[in-house]
């Protein structure tokens, strides 16, 4: 029996230490951490006590919208709430809930706002976009512009961002199927694109709503200076946990999920810009782009990524001092606006929590 046993164990740690030197890892960046020394002028606490944000978003008047996942929307001024709804029919169990925000670019024209959510109807998941009208502070439902985005209770994706030709971009996780990642017959594993009343636009690439595939929980959306699309993405879970990315992405390209993970290749997939490793967990969040830089948020990583798109470096900062970090929105004063999540049932909440964090990025810029 301790033959079995010690057989097992050598079987187990011969396996790890295949993912750890297959090309799995290969090509890893070099990360460095920082410590970052701010002035309190540089780093505040704009809001806490929330329950497990998700998305922050702005309007033209400055005016801040918070998702909070359990299904409430906040409207805050100046660090005070000025307002609340109470989202419908949301489903908030695992990975799903209230998610993502877009304020459309006419706003000031239609005042329209969509929201990503969650519903469980019957033993069923499913998303949802929704278009709402947010006029003299009273949030009234318009239509919903794409429904049936395949959910379950991890793996639901959710972030939606107005892209610079127009568009609504949104992404959508394996919703724990991970072959339809590659099916592009089902709007699961993918990076979308539809116009703002949810019609396909004339160029996606295969007749439908979805721009890219072969995702696994793409987490955020950022365009740099040249218009690039960048996105960040989970990698996979358990004893071979890592791989997180971050993808440029192209028009119509395969980023390989579940064929291929982290560095490795194949024949029609796209490999990530960079990828973790079995090594660090990121379990990045949103991202940003700033002054030639994409900024990631960490969850399981509990920091704010630097990736520099010139030299191709790697930069932590913030490690554990919030905890697990989620949103990240560059405000109309230039400021980082970050949420923490540590409410989620995974992290250790710390006096306050949850919170919404002001940061000056320019202390990110060595």
């Amino acid at each position: 029996m301790k033959r079995i046993i010690l057989l097992i164990i050598l079987i187990v740690i011969g396996f790890i230490g295949f993912l750890y030197y297959s090309p799995l890892s290969k090509d890893l960046p070099k990360e460095k951490m920082s410590e970052t020394v701010a002035s309190e002028n540089d780093i505040e606490i704009y809001a806490e006590n929330l329950e497990v944000p998700w998305e922050v978003a702005f309007l033209p008047n400055k005016d801040m919208v918070v998702t909070l996942r359990k299904g409430e929307v906040l409207v805050l001024r100046n660090k005070e709430i000025v307002n609340r709804f109470n989202f419908p029919s949301v489903n908030a169990q695992g990975e799903g809930g209230l998610l993502g925000i877009a304020v459309h670019p006419k706003f000031e024209e239609n005042n329209f706002i969509y929201f990503y959510y969650t519903q469980k109807i019957e033993n069923t998941y499913k998303n949802t976009i929704a278009r709402y009208k947010y006029q003299n502070q009273m949030f009234s439902y318009d239509k919903n512009i794409l429904e049936d985005i395949r959910g379950n209770i991890f793996h639901n994706a959710g972030k939606i961002e107005f892209g610079p030709d127009g568009f609504l971009y949104v992404t959508a996780g394996d919703a724990l199927d991970e072959p339809s990642a590659q099916d592009k017959n089902q709007i699961s594993g993918k990076i979308l694109r539809i116009d703002d009343n949810g019609n396909v636009p004339a160029d996606n690439p295969f007749g439908n709503t979805i721009y890219s595939y072969g995702h696994r929980n793409p987490q955020g959306l950022t365009w740099d200076s040249e218009g690039n699309l960048w996105s960040t993405e989970h990698g996979q879970s358990g004893i071979a946990s890592g791989q997180d990315e971050l993808n440029k992405i192209v028009k119509g390209g395969n980023y390989g999920w579940p064929n291929v993970r982290g560095s490795q290749t194949g024949e029609g997939f796209i490999s990530p810009e960079i990828q973790s490793g079995n090594n660090l967990v990121w379990a990045p969040g949103d991202n940003e782009y700033f002054e030639g830089n994409i900024f990631f948020t960490g969850l399981r990583g509990e920091g704010i990524y630097k990736y520099n798109l010139k030299d191709k470096s790697l930069t932590k900062y913030l490690d554990k001092q919030f905890g697990r970090l989620r949103a990240l929105t560059l405000g109309p004063d230039g400021f980082f606006y970050i949420t923490t999540s540590n409410r989620d049932g995974r992290g250790s909440a710390k006096t306050g929590d949850d919170k919404i964090i002001k940061i000056n990025p320019k202390i990110f810029l060595e």
